[in-house]
């Protein structure tokens, strides 16, 4: 097909996409656009990053797109099944006050356990993403390390931003009986009211903005990313990092996002962190400014002041042209250069319980063998 085939083809298929899915979402109210403004990170009609950021450093949307398409890098998948550790759903409802225990499920989605309280961060918990799942990446795995039917209640849904990797429809559907506040960045209310989602069940947050939970505070902080889900949509809803704020322990999750000197205020105002989720996947020099490469995001978790390292954004889908396990390969290089920050690497489903010694096994080496260097 020729480049102006696909791109047409692309075209119509998201244009009926806009018009037909109800993935897309809903849209802000004009009060609601009115309010924006007041944050002042908000102007002609789209939310700014705090300095200057290009969505795109090398060539064009449509360019970088076609690349993606044709240009497969070398191991960009694994060879099989990432090794899972199957969550026992009854664990969750049995914790000791004093519990911090953090479960990753691949990519960004993760369950957070702290001040007797259940988190979810980022719960994309299906096979496949997206209204167009035909055309979109497949996780690795068949199954997860729980259903979504099978979480226990959850006291607030943590969301970065409204991107399909993060924020998904049918897990949406699947969860909202069970979960109190969806707590989400601004704008994207407008999402969940289309999906069923009671107003009183969403909390929209801007920068610097809290929610209380018994036990737990949790604010939001900026990220360095942008948004959008359909056409003529981009940056119409806030991204967010989140800080994590128990009376003895204190989390920080990231979000998508590239490196910059947020990270250094946040880790003044907030940290340090005893544990810091971390971005670190799906990066390329296409889009240089809205993700972080491996050694960036070990710096990032510097920047914050976190103890740990749990890296994330990778180990579920292939979004960029880099072999499957390079993020964490890499990451674990930049860290060996400071003692003082802790790499952990779980498997996935495998519980991090801080406190505890920490997951460190090299799974991935032995998966790789089968075909990677």
């Amino acid at each position: 097909m020729t480049i102006s085939g696909l791109t047409g083809t692309l075209l119509l298929a998201a244009v009926a996409f806009n018009f037909l899915s109800p993935e897309l979402g809903g849209k802000p109210t004009k009060a609601e656009r009115v309010a924006f403004v007041q944050t002042g990170h908000y102007r002609d009609g789209e939310f700014q990053n705090l300095q200057p950021t290009a969505v795109m450093t090398g060539g064009s949307t449509i360019s970088t797109m076609w690349k993606f398409l044709t240009q497969t890098a070398p191991h960009a998948d694994p060879p099989g099944p990432l090794p899972w550790q199957k969550l026992d759903s009854l664990t969750i409802t049995q914790k000791t006050p004093d519990l911090v225990r953090v479960t990753w499920f691949g990519h960004s989605a993760s369950l957070v356990e702290i001040a007797g309280q259940n988190l979810l961060l980022d719960p994309m918990l299906s096979i496949g993403m997206g209204p167009a799942r035909w055309a979109t990446p497949k996780r690795y795995n068949p199954e997860l390390a729980i259903r979504p039917e099978q979480l226990p209640p959850i006291a607030a849904v943590l969301i970065s931003h409204d991107h399909y990797d993060h924020l998904d429809y049918q897990t949406v559907q699947k969860i909202k009986d069970k979960v109190g506040l969806f707590c989400v960045p601004l704008g994207i209310g407008a999402h969940l009211r289309a999906w069923g989602v009671a107003p009183e069940h969403i909390r929209e947050v801007s920068w610097g903005d809290s929610v209380r939970l018994p036990g737990l505070t949790l604010i939001s902080t900026p990220s360095r990313h942008f948004s959008g889900r359909g056409l003529g949509n981009r940056n119409t809803t806030l991204w967010t990092s989140w800080v994590m704020q128990a009376p003895n322990k204190r989390l920080f999750y990231t979000g998508d996002g590239g490196y910059g000197t947020h990270f250094a205020a946040i880790g003044r105002q907030y940290g340090p962190f005893d544990l810091a989720l971390v971005e670190c996947g799906q990066y390329n020099a296409d889009w240089a400014q809205i993700h972080m490469e491996p050694e960036q995001s070990v710096q990032a978790a510097l920047d914050v002041r976190a103890r740990v390292m749990l890296p994330v954004h990778w180990g579920a889908f292939t979004e960029a042209r880099h072999p499957w396990n390079e993020p964490v390969r890499r990451a674990l290089a930049a860290a060996a250069a400071h003692p003082d920050l802790l790499l952990t690497t779980p498997r996935l489903g495998q519980p991090v319980v801080l406190g505890n010694p920490l997951p460190q096994e090299r799974w991935w080496e032995e998966l790789s063998s089968k075909s990677n260097p």
